[in-house]
C-alpha cells in the first residue's frame, strides 16, 4: 500500500537509547565542570554520589552566576544578585521555566566562548532541579540546605564587594568576618558531607556525630583558607580583599597596599599569621579523616586527597616570595594531583602513615614561617 513502509528484511535494527538527563548531568557534565572533585566523587559509596553530585552542580551553577566576568561586557553585581536569588528560590520551591530560561539567556550567553561546560550546565538547570524531588526526602532537604547556605556566601560577596570594573578595593573588616565567610562558602560543605556520611553509613565514624560535624566545618574552612591565600592576588584585582583590614592594619598595611609590586615581602607577616590559622584548621581535618575506619578506603580517600592537595599548596605559598603577584600563583599542577593520588594509596589504610605525612608537611610550613 502506498505510504506504508515495507517490513524490514532480517532482524529489526538495534535501537540505541539516548542517556537520561540524570545520567548525563551526574556523569559527563559533572565530570566536565568539577575537575578534581569528580575524582573524589567517584570513590564515594554509591548512595552518597547522587545527592552530593547534584549539590555540587547546583552550587557550581550559582557560583557561575555570581562570579561571571566576560571579556567585553559584565553583568552588574545587582543583576547577578537578582539571578542568584531567583535560582535559590527555585531550589527551595517550584522551578520556573521562564526564570530558568532567563538565567540561561543572560548568563550562559556570556559564557559562550570562554566556558562551554558552564554554559551547558546553566542550560541544563531545569533537568538538575527535576532530580531534586527524585531523591529521598532527607537527601533532598540536605541538598536544599547546603545550596541555600552556599548561595548566602555568594550573596555576601555580591553585597560586600564593589563592581569588578570599579577600580576600588574593599576588604573584610575583622577576622570573625573571614571565619563566617569561610563557613558560608566551604565550612558548610564539611557539615553537609558529614550529614551524608551519617545518613548513608550510620555508625561508621569513630567519633560522636557532633564532634565530626564541628571538625567537618573546620575541614571545609581549611580548604577555603587555602583558596583565599592562593587566589589573593587575583581577587585584589577585581576589588576583593578577604584579608581583614584590622589584621592588615596591625602590620602597617591597608588593602590597596597589597596591589604594590613589592607588597609580597611587606605582607609576608600577614600571610604567615593566616598560614598558622590554616594549619590549626588542617589538624582538625586530619583528625576528621582518621575518625573514618581504615576499612572505609573510599571515604578516607575522598577526605585525604583535598588535605594533601591543600597542604602542598600551603607549602608553595609559604615559600613563594611573590605570593601577591598574579603571574606567580602558588598552584598545584595537574601532574602534581596525579602524583598525590598515587602517593595516597599506600598511606590511606594507616593512621600512622597519614599522620606522619601531614605532620611532615606542616613542619615544613612552620619551619619556613618561623625562619
Amino acid at each position: 500500500m502506498a505510504g506504508r513502509p515495507w517490513p524490514p528484511l532480517g532482524p529489526p535494527p538495534i535501537r540505541h537509547m539516548n542517556p537520561s538527563p540524570r545520567s548525563v548531568l551526574l556523569g559527563p557534565l559533572l565530570k566536565s565542570v568539577s575537575r578534581s572533585f569528580y575524582l573524589t566523587l567517584r570513590v564515594l559509596p554509591p548512595a552518597m554520589r547522587d545527592p552530593i553530585g547534584l549539590a555540587y552542580l547546583l552550587a557550581r551553577a550559582a557560583d557561575t552566576i555570581s562570579d561571571i566576568i566576560a571579556d567585553t561586557s559584565l553583568i552588574p553585581p545587582p543583576r547577578r544578585l537578582d539571578l542568584l536569588l531567583s535560582l535559590r528560590a527555585q531550589v527551595n520551591g517550584t522551578p520556573d521555566q521562564g526564570a530558568l530560561a532567563q538565567i540561561a539567556g543572560e548568563v550562559a550567553g556570556q559564557q559562550a566562548q570562554a566556558q562551554p561546560d558552564e554554559r551547558a550546565l546553566l542550560e541544563s538547570l531545569g533537568d538538575a532541579l527535576a532530580i531534586l524531588p527524585q531523591l529521598a526526602a532527607d537527601n533532598a532537604a540536605a541538598v536544599r540546605d547546603i545550596v541555600t547556605t552556599l548561595t548566602t556566601g555568594m550573596e555576601f560577596d555580591l553585597r560586600t564587594f564593589p563592581d569588578e570594573t570599579s577600580g576600588e578595593v574593599v576588604a573584610l573588616e575583622r577576622l570573625d568576618e573571614l571565619d563566617r565567610y569561610t563557613y558560608l562558602v566551604a565550612g558548610c560543605v564539611g557539615e553537609f558531607w558529614t550529614k551524608m556520611t551519617c545518613a548513608h553509613m550510620p555508625g561508621i565514624l569513630k567519633a560522636p556525630e557532633q564532634t565530626m560535624l564541628a571538625r567537618g566545618v573546620r575541614f571545609g574552612q581549611a580548604l577555603q583558607m587555602t583558596n583565599v591565600l592562593r587566589d589573593c592576588a587575583r581577587d585584589l584585582r577585581i576589588g576583593r580583599c578577604y584579608l581583614p583590614a584590622s589584621l592588615l592594619a596591625q602590620h602597617g598595611l591597608a588593602p590597596r597596599d597589597l596591589l604594590d609590586p613589592h607588597a609580597s615581602i611587606r605582607a609576608r607577616s600577614v600571610l604567615f599569621e593566616l598560614l598558622r590559622r590554616s594549619l590549626a584548621l588542617y589538624r582538625d581535618a586530619v583528625d576528621y579523616t582518621l575518625a573514618i575506619p581504615a576499612r572505609a578506603v573510599r571515604l578516607r580517600l575522598a577526605c585525604l586527597w583535598p588535605i594533601m592537595i591543600g597542604l602542598d599548596t600551603l607549602v608553595l605559598l609559604a615559600r613563594n616570595d611573590a605570593w601577591l603577584d598574579p603571574e606567580r600563583l602558588s598552584k598545584i599542577r595537574r601532574n602534581d594531583v596525579y602524583r598525590i593520588i598515587a602517593a595516597s594509596l599506600p598511606l590511606v589504610v594507616s593512621n600512622g602513615l597519614v599522620r606522619s605525612w601531614a605532620d611532615k608537611r606542616m613542619r615544613a610550613i612552620e619551619h619556613t614561617i618561623s625562619a
